[in-house]
């Protein structure tokens, strides 16, 4: 397992956990070069996410800012129920492609997280299958800045698998000669078994905020096999394979799928409450 190398104590345990991290980094800047691609078969999120989140914030949500907001599949989301969204995107490519998806309402801005200021503050911060690509240093610290007091954080994502175990395995033994996994890891080493996953561990160690819970929205979908192929396209670590790699591994997968697959897509929500006292 990946955590064995994690027992030669604290330096070990850091140089693993900086090695992480800058992997990690590397592979956040891949997604503008496929961004059509990733609206065309990102899943988006159901309504029932949304309900979720305003029910725990238990009052009007009436400003949110996006983290990481890619293609906008969350944004629209938010945007339909009258919240006011300032979305933001480091990737120009990403951005604009939102920009031909969302309402015109919608206020974006090309920024990564750790270059927002603070100075508005909102009712909900958020990030969808963003979050993992921030940088740890001050992340809460930051993200209490940009929240009202007692104001709403949410984060929510997960892997879209496929169910079928025998398609799964031929699925990782055609990309085995290309790719050990196409995973992100936990940015904290939680293990994939624990109660509580990750950023939700990290929010109960930090002072900023209260009332962490993880809530899972189960989720089955139906790809044909040449769009899960395509969704495989806007995963990192395909995309920083080399081209000819990438369609080799692609053409592999694609030969040995039935002509649709089922997929598990569940949806791990965590959410926190900013704390009033601090």
């Amino acid at each position: 397992m990946e955590y064995d190398r994690f027992a030669g104590g604290r330096s070990s345990i850091a140089d693993a956990s900086r090695d992480r991290i800058v992997g990690m980094s590397a592979r956040a800047l891949s997604f503008g070069m496929v961004a059509e691609q990733y609206e065309r078969y990102r899943p988006g999120y159901p309504s029932e996410l949304l309900d979720l989140v305003l029910t725990y914030a238990g009052r009007p949500i009436r400003t949110a800012l996006e983290i990481g907001a890619g293609t906008g599949k969350a944004t629209r989301l938010f945007t339909g129920r009258e919240v006011t969204v300032t979305a933001t995107e480091p990737d120009g490519a990403m951005l604009a492609e939102l920009r031909k998806h969302v309402p015109a309402g919608v206020r974006t801005m090309q920024a990564a997280f750790e270059d927002l200021r603070p100075g508005e503050r909102y009712d909900l911060v958020y990030a969808a299958a963003a979050l993992h690509w921030t940088k740890p240093e001050g992340r809460w610290s930051t993200m209490a800045a940009l929240l009202e007091p007692g104001g709403v954080f949410a984060s929510f994502g997960g892997p879209t698998q496929l169910a079928a175990p025998a398609v799964a395995d031929a699925v990782r033994a055609a990309r085995a000669p290309f790719l050990e996994s196409d995973e992100v890891p936990s940015p904290d080493g939680t293990p994939p078994g624990h109660a509580m996953q990750w950023p939700g561990t990290e929010l109960q160690r930090s002072d900023w905020f209260a009332d962490v819970q993880q809530i899972v929205i189960e989720r089955c979908l139906t790809m044909s096999a040449r769009d899960y192929v395509g969704h495989l396209s806007t995963i990192s670590a395909y995309l920083e394979l080399p081209t000819s790699e990438q369609e080799q591994v692609f053409g592999q997968i694609m030969r040995i799928l039935p002509e649709t697959v089922e997929l598990s897509a569940d949806i791990v929500v965590h959410l926190a409450r900013r704390r009033t006292e601090q």
